[in-house]
């Protein structure tokens, strides 16, 4: 169980991080943050927030979470100068939110560890208005007295944590996450472009779908997207490719054959050379109706 005084440090207030922080914050715990981008940090301190000059200012706080975008990002802020582990005070735990491959994370951890630190691979299931609404489900891995420290904390933010292993289990169950999402947008893309081209009305199409034994909650939750054509990112297409890398790269490494989510991989690619890079990655649905010849119009549901 976390006790009540146990401080909280944030490293990374980007869209995920934001909301995360903000639900910490709302729950009554006084959360320590630092952004590359200070005023990101600052925009927190009217919930209550208070800013960290330096990384290793942060490294004052009891657990120290991180969500930053890449593996290099990871070993930096944690492992480089100036990062976590070069603080004269460190924490007793950090807690990596962040989508990164197993081999990053076992160096990052291994180095933690042998600086007396406990490490939690902790990454999350869900875009920023999930984690608003209390959706978010944690995976983690680590030494199970870790996980048992801080999983009132995930708590706090999302509505689960399952705990996998004491390894970087979570790493690779988040990889396969988002390889299965991946495989969800390119296929509703693909059938719906179908049908919308050979005259079914697209939000007709989609509301049978969704009342089928083949509906899923994120379909149902991004089909008003999908009718308005609104790619304001939740999640960015660059940012599933990482993901894809990540997956592909791991498929490899166990001789798992992947001849879906290889060639989704390339449509992937298409998006993002075609200028879809920061939108979302629902954009792809734009893309496979540009690749069929159909220009899509915004709909109302």
């Amino acid at each position: 169980m976390t006790d009540p005084t146990t401080s909280v440090g944030w490293l990374g207030a980007g869209r995920m991080g934001t909301v995360m922080i903000t639900r910490l914050l709302d729950g009554g715990r006084p959360v320590q943050v630092w952004n590359r981008t200070r005023s990101k940090a600052e925009a927190l301190e009217s919930r209550g927030a208070t800013v960290a000059d330096t990384v290793q200012d942060l490294a004052g706080n009891d657990v120290v979470f991180v969500m930053v975008s890449t593996p290099k990002d990871l070993e930096a802020i944690v492992l480089g100068e100036g990062g976590l582990l070069s603080a004269a005070v460190r924490p007793s735990v950090i807690v990596d939110c962040s989508t990164v491959d197993t081999e990053a994370s076992a160096r990052v951890r291994a180095a933690v560890n042998a600086a007396g630190v406990g490490f939690l691979a902790s990454p999350v299931s869900g875009n920023p208005h999930m984690v608003e609404g209390g959706e978010a489900l944690f995976v983690a891995s680590g030494p199970r007295e870790v996980f048992d420290r801080v999983e009132p904390l995930l708590a706090t933010i999302g509505k689960a944590a399952v705990y996998a292993g004491e390894g970087e289990q979570a790493r690779l169950v988040k990889i396969c996450h988002n390889l299965y999402l991946g495989l969800i947008v390119q296929s509703i893309s693909e059938v719906t472009t179908l049908a919308e081209k050979s005259g079914v009305d697209r939000a007709a199409f989609l509301e049978f779908m969704n009342n089928t034994v083949l509906a899923t909650p994120w379909v149902k939750r991004r089909t008003a997207d999908m009718l308005s054509l609104d790619w304001t990112p939740t999640f960015t297409t660059e940012l599933l490719r990482k993901d894809f890398d990540l997956g592909l790269a791991a498929a490899r490494s166990e001789e798992v054959t992947m001849p879906l989510a290889a060639s989704v991989l390339q449509l992937i690619q298409a998006a993002i050379g075609r200028g879809y890079r920061d939108q979302d990655f629902l954009s792809l649905f734009e893309v496979q109706a540009a690749s069929s010849g159909m220009q899509l119009e915004p709909k109302s549901s």
